[in-house]
């Protein structure tokens, strides 16, 4: 696998631009993503899945990423390569990204409701990955993506991002809303997560001192 990935500059008061693209390509797929963690929602996907592409969406939007992700992909063979990498990929910006973990909130958690279903999220940019995710989803496929991706795909993204999510659907019966509202769920807690907070600008969230 080669991949590369390169961060932002400074801003006018001196913060790094939270911003990064990287580069995977592999011999199942080639991912291009470009991620500004400050950005207003805005995001072009492109995975050639396309329940994959709507998930992917809702993040960014609900976050406020501004997202560009292009994918290439195995897809003669299954959805898993894919989605996976994807999922992989955005993580590793996410990280370069976010940088520095200092001066954000870390600890962070969203409630989201789609119709009838409502999930919900907790997250902490810990720098130590986990993910505990419990969707109960029934179906086999929603469109073109398997329903055992689905949480694989949070899971993915954690791993790489290097933090430590949590997220269950409570309650619904339409798989659609139950996924949809676990992405909302999971954008908003992030969204709150990494916000930059001015009375300790300078201030690692840790009582170790590093986020690393």
């Amino acid at each position: 696998m080669a991949s590369s990935a390169d961060g932002g500059a400074s801003t006018s008061e001196d913060r790094p631009l939270r911003r990064a693209t990287v580069e995977r390509k592999t011999k199942e797929t080639s991912i291009s993503v470009t991620l500004d963690l400050d950005g207003t929602g805005e995001a072009s996907i492109d995975t050639g899945i396309g329940f994959l592409d709507h998930m992917l969406h809702a993040l960014a939007k609900h976050a406020r990423f501004n997202l560009e992700l292009k994918c290439n992909g195995d897809l003669q063979i299954d959805d898993h390569h894919t989605a996976e990498d994807c999922a992989l990929a955005l993580g590793t910006a996410f990280d370069k990204a976010l940088g520095a973990r200092k001066g954000i909130l870390r600890f962070a958690h969203a409630y989201c409701p789609l119709d009838e279903a409502l999930s919900r999220a907790v997250v902490d940019i810990s720098s130590r990955p986990h993910a505990t995710i419990n969707l109960g989803l029934k179906r086999e496929m929603i469109g073109a993506l398997s329903c055992e991706m689905i949480p694989h795909v949070l899971e993915s993204f954690a791993t790489e991002a290097r933090i430590c999510l949590h997220v269950e659907c409570l309650y619904g019966f339409n798989d659609h809303h139950r996924a949809e509202s676990a992405f909302k769920a999971t954008a908003v807690a992030l969204r709150s997560a990494i916000s930059i907070q001015s009375a300790w600008i300078n201030d690692v969230p840790s009582t170790k001192g590093v986020l690393e």
